[in-house]
């Protein structure tokens, strides 16, 4: 099993790694898609142009409902995901769509690698919401949490630069780009994430808008006279720093002299700052912090707005490496290692898919 071939469908977007082991070989993005099946023919059309192959595929899902680790994709798998799709439309639908082409142009085993599938140790205190258990239970609400593949890959790189075993360790994952989350993850296994039954709740995003009270929806409803369908739009779509500023790019909020644009770095750090000081406190303590995804990795502002916030944590950091953006930002004085870590889900779903290949040959 050499060649794997990584695919992540977008709404309108296809991105693709062709792996010979752990070594990517071939790689793409393609933008503006409207015709799947003719996107993936050219990923087919690029692969035997440079006379590689297909042993296997990994389709990142977004919401995997229930399960708790990747699947080899079947007629009854893809079934299952269909029925699931509306907890996360904007991703799930097209996934599925995608894989469903797969399954016909590819002669290959397939395995659906989800992005929620690694906050599934989250414990019930952590994913309970407090709504009647009924229904609750009725429409299978709980906390999911998403980035999972990221948050899984920064934790075990960050183990491996502390010299530490991951099953030893308190690490706090922030992955921040146009879509945000934090993690907590103590023995390497997550417990607690900020993004819940969708990828809504949290930290504040591009045009997310993060935690809110939840009678603000049905205010506005009320006051501006539409319905729940578009107040969902509002705060997915039309909040978060765009709501506040008008930009989603950080670069921009950062070159912007307008006061709007320091509120809405402000705000950003702020919820980032409140959910990495809670979750130190769940884990009783933490022994890393990670930055990883567009903001985390090169918004060297928001790191340093963030990090000057946790000396109570003993954290102690450079602002040197932090602005050079070195993998250690942390001081040798420090009771916490502070790092900047690319992530890399595509190597990780990559280890997933070959991971479970391996085994259903056995």
């Amino acid at each position: 099993m050499q060649h794997i071939l990584i695919l992540n469908i977008g709404s309108s977007s296809i991105k693709y790694t062709l792996f010979d082991n752990e070594t990517p070989v071939l790689k793409g993005y393609m933008e503006r898609v409207s015709d799947y099946d003719q996107g993936i023919r050219q990923i087919i059309a690029e692969i035997e142009i440079h006379k590689l192959k297909v042993d296997a595929i990994g389709h990142r899902v977004v919401h995997g409902g229930t399960h708790s680790k990747p699947v080899l994709i079947n007629a009854n798998k893809i079934k299952e995901l269909e029925n699931i799709s509306e907890l996360a439309p904007l991703h799930n639908i097209p996934e599925v769509t995608g894989i469903k082409i797969c399954m016909k142009l590819f002669n290959a085993p397939q395995v659906a690698v989800f992005d929620t599938a690694f906050h599934h140790t989250i414990p019930e205190k952590a994913y309970t919401y407090a709504i009647p258990s009924s229904i609750a239970k009725k429409y299978k609400i709980r906390r999911y949490g998403f980035h999972g593949t990221s948050h899984k890959y920064v934790s075990h790189e960050a183990a491996k630069m502390m010299s530490k075993p991951i099953g030893k360790t308190k690490i706090i994952t922030c992955h921040l780009g146009n879509g945000c989350s934090i993690s907590a993850i103590k023995n390497g296994k997550s417990i607690e994430t900020s993004m819940g039954f969708t990828p809504l709740e949290g930290l504040v995003m591009g045009t997310r808008s993060g935690d809110i009270d939840p009678a603000i929806v049905t205010f506005i409803q009320n006051k501006e006279k539409i319905n729940s369908a578009m107040v969902e739009k509002m705060l997915n779509k039309e909040s978060g720093l765009l709501g506040i500023c008008g930009m989603t790019d950080m670069r921009d909020i950062y070159e912007s002299n307008k006061k709007e644009a320091r509120l809405a770095e402000d705000v950003f750090c702020h919820r980032a700052i409140k959910y990495i000081g809670a979750y130190a406190a769940a884990m009783d303590g933490v022994d890393s912090i990670v930055f990883t995804g567009g903001i985390g990795e090169h918004a060297w502002w928001i790191r340093d707005k963030i990090l000057s916030n946790l000396r109570y944590l003993g954290v102690r950091y450079s602002r040197k490496n932090n602005k050079s953006g070195k993998p250690r930002i942390s001081s040798f004085s420090s009771r916490v290692w502070v790092f900047v870590i690319s992530t890399n889900e595509e190597l990780m779903m990559c280890r997933e898919t070959r991971k479970l290949i391996w085994e259903n040959r056995k």
